[in-house]
């Protein structure tokens, strides 16, 4: 009897936590070698780049909750939404130790941080949880590609703190992306067509989460070097997600193409 898709969709889920549970965990207090934190090389730059990133994570709560609204009837999305929440929240928490270690940010300016965040709230940019999968898998990529950028940044300037915080945030969403990327799959083994369909959609409306929300964030994002070029975005995030689905160029371009026709009727 061929497996549902709340099974198939469980089985991806447990993959997902058997390789973090056995392979990615990581602990913020000592895996990161905060005793080599030079704050000689904490420059507002490098600041500014940081403080963005833990903007967006302060979103969780938002992010989460209104995914979980989504994927409550599946249990294997959903509960990854949960594991998913918990490494997010790290990933803010490690930001905000870095900042507030180096002296690059005060307890008092983290307070206006949040209160500014806060005043906001985060709202989908899509409907229906298959949009919300490829705005994931493509969002997760871009995450992924801004945190190795800045990996190797810190690796050239010899930062061993910002290095590890990094390579420990980007392996996470390295495998965030991999879900959604699996979870593709299964939609397209389910409807093709439609998934496309909504693939093209979800590409040709994409943008970051925290763009609309940060005050002056692609601004920001170029001043700081925290964000990734649109050609960057195609060739290390888009292309390798319609390679690892097995969608070609043409194939993509035909469903924009269709897209564009149906939003002008």
């Amino acid at each position: 009897m061929p497996l549902t898709m709340r099974e198939q969709a469980y089985r991806i889920y447990l993959d997902f936590i058997e390789t973090a549970e056995n392979k990615r965990r990581w602990n913020i207090f000592n895996d990161v070698p905060w005793d080599k934190l030079d704050t000689g090389r904490a420059t507002d730059e490098v600041g500014e780049c940081v403080e963005i990133f833990c903007t967006e994570e302060l979103y969780v709560p938002d992010y989460s909750s209104q995914g979980l609204d989504l994927s409550r009837s599946m249990f294997g999305t959903a509960w990854f939404l949960t594991y998913w929440a918990f490494e997010e929240s790290r990933h803010g928490l490690v930001f905000r130790e870095y900042l507030t270690r180096s002296g690059l940010r005060s307890p008092a300016q983290f307070e206006a941080l949040e209160t500014g965040t806060f005043s906001k709230q985060w709202q989908l940019p899509f409907q229906t949880a298959r949009q919300m999968a490829c705005y994931a898998a493509l969002q997760e990529g871009a995450t992924f590609a801004a945190y190795n950028l800045q990996r190797n940044k810190a690796r050239d300037a010899g930062d061993e703190v910002l290095e590890a915080i990094f390579l420990y945030v980007g392996r996470d969403e390295a495998a965030h992306a991999g879900f959604y990327r699996a979870m593709l799959q299964l939609e397209l083994s389910n409807d093709g067509e439609e998934t496309l369909a909504d693939l093209a959609y979800v590409l040709s409306n994409f943008k970051m989460p925290g763009d609309g929300l940060i005050p002056n964030y692609r601004r920001r994002l170029a001043s700081s070097g925290a964000g990734i070029s649109p050609r960057v975005f195609l060739a290390r995030v888009v292309w390798p997600l319609l390679t690892a689905l097995e969608i070609s160029r043409e194939e993509m371009k035909s469903a924009l193409k269709k897209r564009a026709i149906t939003r002008a009727a």
